[in-house]
């Protein structure tokens, strides 16, 4: 499901430093020799380039890049990006609040990767995560996404059916009811993804059709945009981030900010089915919409990171 492709060999921590060093000095940047590094190694072995390169020679890889790169291509380096890695503009006001919606789209191991996350961003800002979210939201959306970003589930597959069945009904009448309810936040920030999957499964099955169904789309709503992501991440996260990186690249400009977000932090988790999706979705592959809508050394990362020589 991964578009990252790592060669068969990887070359020493060490040498990968050197060679990045090698491509800040003198009078230009190498940045295809950057991209060649960074843009097929995985997250583990990215974040260990980081503190190698730190060591050795004084300095952040980051500020390294941000020194020398500029345009499109500068704050996209995939250095800290992984699956919900945190990033340069997470801090910026509305950023955390989209990257909290989508605490079901990060894989089987949630609760890790989120905390990943927000020791990440602490290191990186010297603010929690959830501090800032908890600043930059207010009310019902407030109180949906700190539980979201603090969440510890439980992450394995059983599932209590019974539970499943009463709580289908719980979130079918406090949505009818309304929509800004401590139950539907309970419920949504609590339970496992086995759990909640099997709770839609029963409201499809009983009230005919699925929940988002039910939460009418609303632009000016935010808690109700959020309620209606996080259970699309949940149910079907590639079409979630087909749909991102569509409304990113549609119309007359590029949202390099959403484009960057779901290449860099799916690209080893499920960017193939979502580019499967796009495909679908749009009559158009995926990497060639890209090409399209970038260029220069921004377009290469990108296309790197969908799996493109």
């Amino acid at each position: 499901m991964a578009t990252l492709k790592v060669p068969a060999t990887v070359p020493a921590v060490a040498d990968d430093c050197e060679q990045l060093r090698k491509a800040f000095e003198g009078w230009g940047t190498n940045e295809e020799l950057i991209i060649s590094i960074l843009g097929h190694r995985d997250a583990a072995q990215r974040r260990a380039i980081r503190r190698a390169y730190a060591e050795k020679y004084g300095q952040e890889l980051l500020r390294s890049i941000t020194d020398e790169i500029s345009g499109d291509f500068e704050g996209r380096d995939p250095v800290d990006a992984g699956p919900g890695g945190a990033r340069r503009g997470a801090r910026q006001r509305g950023r955390q609040e989209v990257a909290a919606r989508e605490p079901g789209a990060r894989g089987d191991r949630v609760r890790a990767q989120l905390f990943a996350v927000r020791q990440a961003y602490h290191d990186r800002f010297k603010h929690s995560l959830e501090e800032d979210v908890a600043a930059h939201a207010t009310g019902d959306f407030r109180k949906l996404l700190v539980p979201l970003v603090t969440a510890y589930r439980y992450e394995g597959q059983e599932v209590n059916t019974r539970l499943a069945h009463s709580e289908a009904k719980i979130l079918h009448e406090k949505i009818h009811h309304k929509y800004s309810d401590d139950e539907i936040i309970r419920i949504l920030t609590t339970r496992s993804k086995a759990q909640l999957l099997a709770t839609f499964n029963y409201y499809n099955d009983e009230y005919g059709h699925r929940i988002n169904k039910d939460l009418k789309a609303d632009p000016k709503d935010e808690f109700l945009q959020t309620l209606r992501a996080v259970i699309r991440c949940f149910t079907c996260p590639e079409r979630y981030f087909e749909k991102v990186a569509r409304q990113a690249i549609a119309g007359l400009g590029t949202d390099e900010n959403a484009l960057t977000r779901v290449i860099t932090t799916r690209a080893e988790v499920d960017l193939k089915l979502i580019a499967e999706a796009y495909q679908k979705r749009n009559s158009v592959p995926l990497e060639r919409a890209v090409a399209g809508d970038t260029s220069g050394d921004y377009e290469r990362l990108l296309l790197a990171l969908l799996g493109q020589e």
